[in-house]
C-alpha cells in the first residue's frame, strides 16, 4: 500500500516529523486497513517513510520509521521496546537509592512507538493504546513488554477520547496476567503513594510531575502550603516530607481526596498539618480570600483545559481566573508553582497568560524556574507537540 503527497506536503516528513494530514494527501493506491503499514511517498515518488494507516483520523498516517529498509514488523517492534527500556536504565534511579519503582517505560512518538503509553507501577504495567496502529499489534507488544520487563501484569487503559477520534472503542481491562490490586503501592523519591490504575485519572498517576513534586518538596520548608487540583494528595504530601507547617489541599473528587489521605497517613503526616477539602477550585480560591486566607507556597496543577488550539481561548480564560485568584491569597515573597499540561496552549502563551493574571491582581512577579515533564516523559525534538507539559515557579515580590 501506498500513499502519495501532494508537492510541496513532504517538507515536514523530510524534518522527520511523525504526522501525515489527510490534507497532505494526493493518492492512495490500495484500500489499507486501519492500522495498515503503508509507505508514504512525495510527489515525485521518493521513498519517506512507512507509516501506520488510520482511516478516520485527521492524522491519516503516523511514521514507524524513515528508513526504507527498517519496515516495521513483530521483530522491529519488538526491539522498538527494548530501545524504549534502555533508554529508562541509562536515566538512573531518579531519588539515587534504587527504591522508586514507578515511571514512564514508553511515551508514544518519542520512543517511535506512536500512541503507545506505557507506565510501570511497581509490577504491573498500565498501557494505553491511543491509535489504529498500534491497536493492530496490540498483542505483539504486550508480549514483548511483559518479556522485556518481567512485570507480572499488563492493565489497559485505553479509554482516552483520542481512540473515539481513530474509530477506536474505550477499553479497560487485565491484558496479561491477574487484574491488579486497587491500589497499588508504589514509591517515589523515598515517599509511598497509592495508586487506583483501575478507576484513576489518566493510567491512575501524574507521572509527568516526579520531579516537580520534588522540588516543591525542597522548597516548602516552614511554609504553608495551599494545593489545588491535588488528585491523590502528590504535591501535598511532598510538601509535607519537606518541612511545610501546613498543607491544605483542595479537589472535587471525593475519592481522590479518599486516597490523598491515605497516602498522607501511610507517611506519618498527622492531620493537624493535612487539610483535606472537596470543593470546586474555582469557588475556592474566591471564598478563601474572602475569609482571609493566604499562603507561602501555592501549587496550582489543573486538568487539561486546551487538547487542541482550538479550546485555547476558553482555556485561556481558565488558566487566568485560577492565577489571578492565586496571586491574591499568596503573601509577599511566597511562591506559586503554576501548571498547564494542555496541549493547545504554548508555553509562550502560559506565560503570557500568567502575565496577565500577575497585573491583574496588582502584583509583581519574579520567575525563579520552569518547570516541565520528568526525563522519562521523553520528547522527540522533531516533535514539539509532544512537550505538553510545562509551569512557571513565581516569586510574589
Amino acid at each position: 500500500m501506498k500513499v502519495r503527497l501532494k508537492p510541496g506536503r513532504e517538507r515536514s516528513l523530510l524534518r522527520r516529523h511523525p504526522w501525515v494530514y489527510s490534507g497532505a494527501i494526493d493518492k492512495v493506491s490500495g484500500s489499507p486497513a486501519s492500522g495498515e503499514t503503508v509507505e508514504v511517498r512525495a510527489s515525485d515518488g521518493r521513498f519517506l517513510a512507512w507509516a501506520a494507516w488510520s482511516s478516520q483520523s485527521q492524522i491519516r498516517a503516523r511514521v514507524w520509521s524513515f528508513e526504507e529498509p527498517d519496515k516495521p514488523d513483530a521483530g522491529w517492534l519488538r526491539g522498538r521496546i527494548g530501545r524504549s527500556l534502555a533508554l529508562r536504565r541509562a536515566l538512573g534511579p531518579r531519588d539515587g537509592s534504587g527504591r522508586d519503582n514507578a515511571l514512564r517505560l514508553v511515551h508514544g512518538e518519542a520512543d517511535g512507538l506512536p500512541g503507545l503509553i506505557v507506565d510501570r507501577y511497581a509490577d504491573t504495567l498500565v498501557m494505553q493504546v491511543l491509535s489504529a496502529g498500534i491497536e493492530r499489534w496490540r498483542d505483539v507488544l504486550a508480549d514483548a513488554l511483559i518479556e522485556q520487563t518481567g512485570c507480572a501484569r499488563i492493565y489497559e487503559r485505553s479509554d482516552a477520547d483520542v481512540r473515539e477520534l481513530e474509530g477506536l472503542p474505550a477499553r479497560t481491562g487485565a491484558m496479561r496476567g491477574d487484574a491488579p490490586a486497587v491500589p497499588l503501592e508504589i514509591v517515589e523519591h523515598g515517599l509511598c503513594y497509592a495508586v487506583d490504575v483501575i478507576g484513576g485519572q489518566k493510567t491512575g498517576f501524574y507521572l509527568d510531575q516526579r520531579d516537580n513534586r520534588n522540588r516543591i518538596r525542597e522548597l516548602a520548608s516552614g511554609r504553608e502550603v495551599l494545593n489545588c487540583f491535588c488528585y491523590t494528595g502528590g504535591f501535598s504530601i511532598a510538601a509535607l516530607a519537606g518541612g511545610a507547617l501546613s498543607a491544605v489541599s483542595v479537589d472535587s473528587s471525593g475519592p481522590a481526596l479518599e486516597l490523598a489521605r491515605r497516602n498522607a497517613q501511610a507517611n506519618g503526616f498527622d492531620a493537624p498539618r493535612a487539610e483535606w477539602i472537596e470543593a470546586d477550585i474555582f469557588r475556592y480560591l474566591r471564598d478563601a480570600r474572602s475569609q482571609g486566607r493566604s499562603f507561602d507556597l501555592i501549587v496550582l496543577d489543573p486538568p487539561k483545559f486546551a487538547p487542541t488550539e482550538r479550546h485555547a481561548p476558553a482555556a485561556a480564560r481558565a488558566y487566568k481566573d485560577i492565577n489571578l485568584n492565586a496571586l491574591k491569597l499568596l503573601r509577599p515573597g511566597g511562591m506559586l508553582a503554576t501548571f498547564s499540561c494542555s496541549g493547545g496552549v504554548s508555553a509562550d502563551l502560559f506565560q503570557k497568560i500568567v502575565a496577565g493574571a500577575t497585573a491583574d491582581a496588582g502584583a509583581s512577579a519574579t520567575i525563579l524556574d520552569r518547570f516541565h515533564a520528568s526525563p522519562d516523559h521523553a520528547v522527540l525534538l522533531e516533535f514539539p507537540e509532544g512537550e505538553y507539559l510545562k509551569g512557571l515557579l513565581l516569586r510574589r515580590n
